[in-house]
């Protein structure tokens, strides 16, 4: 079984006139202002998965900064997924700082989405208290059993959109005051898994935290794979394309040139998000 744990999709006037919805949206015009980003709907990305032999995936939302964006956005999704029941997972979005974003999630988990994210903050400051920005948030995940999934990259590399300055003791800090909640961060979690080799407290601070390899094959070497499994074990690691960026061959190739053990490469490609989100297939 092969499960994509990070895919993105639009609504389809989002795609064909994107930049009818860069006003008041830095954080979007940040990723795809370029026509070469790569915008899909629902249908594409079935397509996609079928191409790639692929079984199914995790559909994340975008943290808009208007109600009304990330409300159709979310629809779209929670629609995708009655139609693609067991093909698509659904994740819904908002942007924490805004008013009804709360709300939204709660409405969004009620109605069958199966999680939160991608939650991300572009263009905007980042020493503010995460965990009082997430609260609300972690809570209704945890009331749902629903995880909650974060966009982190680290401070160092070279500059490409969606690269932020990720504040990782801010997120220690939410994960620490909400450890019972389920948490997905993206990208390998910034540095964040570094924390796991810590003698006190991370270990069992973090035991319920995963990292998705969205972007990988643009980022970290291959033998990010075996360097992040030994930290934290292979058990939390979760393929993630963050489709359509990428496809499913270069994270192969990655992981063959990582000469990774066979079932630890099982678990990433799909065992470990089918146990984490009880996925039947």
């Amino acid at each position: 079984m092969i499960l994509d744990a990070h895919t993105h999709v639009f609504p389809p006037e989002f795609c064909s006139r994107r930049e009818d919805f860069f006003a008041d949206e830095p954080g979007f015009r940040l990723l795809y202002d370029s026509p070469k980003s790569k915008m899909v709907g629902p249908e594409e990305l079935v397509r996609g998965l079928d191409e790639e032999g692929m079984d199914g995936a995790v559909v994340l939302g975008f943290p808009w900064r208007r109600e009304q964006n990330w409300r159709r956005h979310n629809e779209v999704i929670l629609e995708a997924m009655r139609r693609w029941p067991r093909r698509l997972m659904g994740f819904c979005a908002v942007n924490p700082r805004f008013p009804g974003a709360v709300r939204e999630v709660e409405r969004c988990l009620a109605a069958g989405a199966r999680g939160v994210g991608e939650l991300a903050f572009y263009m905007t400051d980042r020493s503010e208290d995460l965990t009082a920005l997430l609260a609300p948030i972690a809570e209704l995940c945890h009331h749902y059993q629903a995880p909650l999934l974060l966009h982190a990259t680290d401070r160092a590399g070279p500059e490409y959109p969606g690269r932020m300055l990720t504040p990782l003791a801010a997120v220690y800090k939410a994960i620490k005051a909400f450890p019972e909640t389920i948490w997905i961060l993206a990208h390998w979690g910034g540095r964040l898994p570094f924390y796991g080799l810590l003698k006190k407290e991370a270990p069992e601070i973090l035991r319920n935290v995963y990292y998705d390899t969205a972007a990988s094959p643009f980022i970290y070497r291959p033998v990010i794979y075996r360097v992040v499994a030994e930290m934290v074990g292979p058990e939390k690691i979760l393929f993630g394309s963050d489709y359509p960026l990428l496809g499913l061959k270069r994270y192969l190739d990655d992981m063959a040139e990582a000469n990774l053990p066979e079932d630890w490469k099982e678990m990433i490609l799909g065992k470990n998000l089918a146990k984490l989100m009880n996925w039947e297939g």
